[in-house]
């Protein structure tokens, strides 16, 4: 398949939406990661995203809209808190899970009756859906299990040959995916951090509660909620080991391991400006939120590299914790080295 490479001139977006609306797949960005769409009502269309990707067909499925009219269409329900989470969040870096309606198919939430759906921030999406004319079923445009793409190279790298066309738009600003929260029963539940923190989603809803797999794995046999939930995600090539600690603890574990691994090629990511010796060091930002920007750019910069162990530091605990947290651990496989305080 030849690929196309799109800007976001008003006649590249009415082409890409002409491809969407027939059933093709288009990458796109937005503010958190770039997704991959096709048509979210078209079935044969949704499967095509499941085998570009080579995703699993029990991880369900993103619908993505242009305005907040739309979602009545898609669902059966909308209570007191979910309409306090919309109105508050959308659009945004945001997700609310709800009842489905029948025109959702059930290719796109893998057999549930419920669907996940998010309004972006992202004026090139917005576009984009507006001329496709039809809700968007996207989830990030790579490779299952890879790093998620923030810039049209990286989609490029992964799905150039795979999908119709990509849009090269701006890099995105978030760098992690969205919030997702479930707001189907009487107390919302948050299924996975992002840009949007669990501080401000309490602010709105008080009694929304954590999910208690967002940084564990989801057990065996167990069906996944919502995306990212249960596979693993967001790995590069070289193996990766989160240190995680304060600054000093983890920068002698950090030079221990390297040590140890004297016979690789080691890097290290990170949040301190650490020096190390013998390593190749990308620096990630100073805050958590600087770190998720920046995160899966980062890993994937590693694997150009050639790398083949990443320690990963993790020094700062903030609103945005969470989300690193959660992104970064099953990056790592969940191998997490936890310092003693110095």
């Amino acid at each position: 398949m030849q690929t196309k490479i799109f800007k976001t001139d008003d006649n590249s977006i009415a082409e890409a939406g002409r491809i969407l609306k027939d059933g093709g797949l288009v990458a796109f960005p937005t503010e958190t990661v770039y997704g991959l769409g096709g048509n979210a009502l078209m079935p044969d269309s949704v499967k095509k995203i499941y085998k570009a990707k080579g995703r699993p067909s029990d991880n369900p499925l993103i619908v993505h809209i242009a305005d907040l009219e739309d979602i009545k269409p898609l669902v059966s329900e909308i209570n007191d808190n979910a309409k306090a989470l919309i109105d508050a969040f959308m659009p945004g870096p945001f997700t609310v899970i709800l009842r489905k309606s029948e025109l959702v198919p059930d290719t796109v939430t893998a057999e549930m009756d419920t669907v996940a759906i998010r309004f972006p921030e992202n004026e090139t999406a917005q576009r984009l859906i507006r001329a496709a004319g039809v809700p968007i079923a996207a989830p990030s445009a790579n490779i299952s299990g890879k790093p998620s793409p923030t810039r049209a190279s990286h989609v490029i790298d992964d799905l150039s040959g795979r999908i119709d066309a990509i849009i090269d738009g701006e890099n995105c600003m978030v760098g992690v995916e969205s919030t997702i929260v479930d707001a189907t029963g009487d107390v919302p539940v948050l299924l996975r951090p992002g840009g949007i923190t669990y501080d401000e989603i309490c602010e709105i809803v008080p009694e929304t509660v954590i999910d208690e797999h967002i940084l564990n794995s989801l057990p065996e046999g167990e069906k996944p909620l919502c995306p990212g939930m249960k596979y693993t995600h967001y790995s590069p090539e070289a193996d990766v080991y989160v240190v995680e600690g304060n600054v000093r603890a983890v920068r002698k574990k950090i030079n221990e391991l390297l040590e140890q691994n004297s016979d690789k090629h080691c890097g290290v990511l990170t949040m301190s400006r650490n020096t190390y010796n013998d390593a190749l060091i990308i620096y990630g930002g100073m805050t958590n939120k600087e770190y998720a920007k920046g995160l899966f750019a980062n890993l994937r910069e590693f694997d150009r590299l050639g790398v083949d162990v990443v320690f990963a530091e993790l020094c700062c605990d903030d609103e945005y914790s969470m989300a690193v947290k959660n992104r970064i651990y099953k990056s790592a496989g969940h191998k997490v080295i936890k310092t003693l305080d110095l």
